[in-house]
């Protein structure tokens, strides 16, 4: 990166600038189109876009049957169901949620899926709102499809508009027969079917895939389908940690289509630092991967993607969370929150995204939660209730965009317009990166990590600043914006009374506010005793 002298002094040192990537708010990820059109879904979303500056969002379903895109029969019921002489296509619903998001100032990451029923090989592989995914019956329909989608696009936002989209063929198409019924091949010709019709409306759209998930340290997707005897090795492994941990399908994806000569804008894939193997008794064995196993993964994926015929293709990592389990409690504590954190700024230059899944718990892939905190992905809960990561994810949407001071408990940065000075610390303890963090079936099971650690000291001097300027210090920790907490407290209510659901809703925004201010001199002295898993951000406030 550019390296220019700031006139910031820190710690007594001027410091070198360089750029630091906004990576955390590039894309955000949601469960599925349908759920944009509920009024809580976007009230949270519009929120989350004022609060983290999200610019994309990512969902499922586009094409599911309940947008009501694509049509063969007329639909009307009471024996009104007729075959029609051609597909119809309709975008109401659709546009209802591309209004919507673009009005927020975001914009939407189109992930093309799942099939519609009536195109459909095999039905309902997927979730309880029967999700079809599956190659397509007709392969000239599905280009049509996804043609006439486009051209729709372009028409009601203007080409410049959807230039700035991208276009992500499926998701998940490894895990067969979920996600993909099809084959590894037969999910290349999907890819190659839709690339070259995207292309061919206009060659500047922005085409990617293969959308896969997690890394894994074996053989079970080397070949056309899933092989689970090949988990097996890993699965009995002494240290996982050890295992050659590689992306799937992505060197098999550049390969096919450099033979094919078919364009590739991005490649995307899923990094999840967790992994589910089966044994032997063909049990799936959960494994927890040290916490820097995603920022070695994308380091390793960017070497092989500028290795490759494509080394100019972005990188966008279209799902990541601590775990990919819609029922790990880890994700409403706050430990996730210093992990998320952590690993953010740690990344911060291996990916053109990092797009967290998911900002909402209005999210229906295992039916709606069981109670205001279920171990949701979500940044708020169903009611919008805010968890620490919400906190975690606004702290870092207000660093500046040019890095003055890098150090293992976090940043400190300058805002290029503004030249306003903001910084992020955290207390993620040393002993946990070895190990990461562990799903979690409750919230009882998560609280032991409360004990883990010490408290850590930060500590810096930041001169060159404006006499008398005020800054802002917000500090989340196990007593301040702990919403889960105490919810566990009040006896973990399956349904919270109003009362209860408004204390929930002030304890987390209840974070630990106090100001300092510039010396005479010009130097913030800042000098705080971060708590154990504590999150604490700067930010110039006058």
């Amino acid at each position: 990166m550019d390296a220019c002298r700031s006139s910031i002094r820190i710690d007594g040192e001027a410091r070198d600038e360089s750029v630091l990537p906004h990576v955390w708010s590039r894309c955000v990820g949601a469960g599925r189109a349908n759920e944009a059109l509920r009024a809580d879904w976007q009230r949270q979303f519009a929120e989350a876009v004022a609060a983290a500056g999200f610019r994309y969002v990512r969902f499922h379903g586009i094409f599911h049957d309940d947008m009501f895109v694509y049509r063969e029969r007329y639909g009307g019921g009471f024996g009104e169901d007729a075959t029609l002489a051609s597909p119809v296509y309709t975008f109401s619903y659709v546009d209802k949620v591309f209004d919507f998001i673009l009005e927020c100032g975001a914009r939407p990451f189109v992930e093309l899926g799942f099939m519609p029923r009536d195109l459909a090989t095999v039905t309902e592989t997927l979730f309880w709102w029967g999700a079809h995914c599956s190659p397509p019956k007709d392969a000239a329909r599905w280009v049509e499809l996804v043609t006439r989608s486009i051209e729709h696009w372009i028409d009601r936002y203007g080409l410049d508009e959807v230039r700035e989209w991208r276009f992500e063929v499926w998701n998940e198409p490894n895990l067969v027969p979920h996600f993909w019924t099809g084959t590894k091949t037969e999910y290349f010709e999907l890819y190659e079917q839709t690339v070259r019709a995207i292309k061919t409306i206009d060659p500047a759209l922005r085409v990617g895939g293969p959308a896969t998930s997690v890394f894994v340290p074996d053989d079970r997707y080397k070949g056309e389908t899933e092989d689970r005897s090949a988990m097996l090795a890993t699965a009995t492994a002494a240290d996982v940690d050890a295992l050659d941990w590689r992306p799937v399908w992505i060197e098999d994806f550049i390969s096919w289509c450099a033979e094919r000569e078919l364009p590739i804008d991005f490649i995307s894939t899923h990094t999840y630092p967790t992994d589910y193997a089966f044994g032997a008794d063909g049990e799936a064995v959960q494994i927890t991967r040290y916490a820097d196993a995603t920022f070695d993964d994308l380091t390793l994926l960017g070497e092989l993607v500028k290795d490759s015929a494509y080394p100019d293709a972005e990188i966008h990592v279209t799902e990541w969370s601590t775990s990919p389990s819609g029922r790990d409690f880890i994700h409403d504590t706050l430990f996730a929150a210093t992990y998320i954190t952590r690993s953010y700024l740690k990344c911060a230059t291996l990916a053109d995204s990092i797009s967290y899944w998911a900002f909402t718990d209005v999210f229906e892939e295992g039916g709606a939660g069981i109670g205001p905190f279920h171990g949701g992905f979500g940044l708020v809960n169903e009611a919008g209730i805010h968890k620490p990561a919400f906190h975690a994810f606004t702290m870092l949407g207000r660093l500046g965009d040019r890095l003055l001071l890098a150090t293992p408990d976090g940043v400190v940065t300058r805002d290029s317009r503004t030249s306003a000075v903001s910084a992020v610390f955290f207390n993620y303890p040393e002993d946990m990166a070895l190990r990461g963090l562990s799903s979690q079936g409750s919230y009882a099971a998560t609280r032991a990590l409360a004990e883990v650690g010490p408290s850590r000291r930060i500590r810096h001097a930041i001169g060159g600043l404006e006499p008398g300027t005020t800054f802002l210090v917000e500090i989340m920790d196990w007593e301040h914006g702990n919403a889960a907490e105490a919810w566990y407290r009040l006896g973990s209510p399956l349904n919270p009374s109003r009362a209860e659901s408004e204390h929930l809703r002030r304890v987390g925004d209840s974070l630990l506010r106090f100001t300092l201010t510039v010396s005479g001199t010009g130097v913030l002295d800042l000098d705080v005793e971060l708590a154990p898993w504590g999150v604490m951000s700067l930010r110039q406030s006058s």
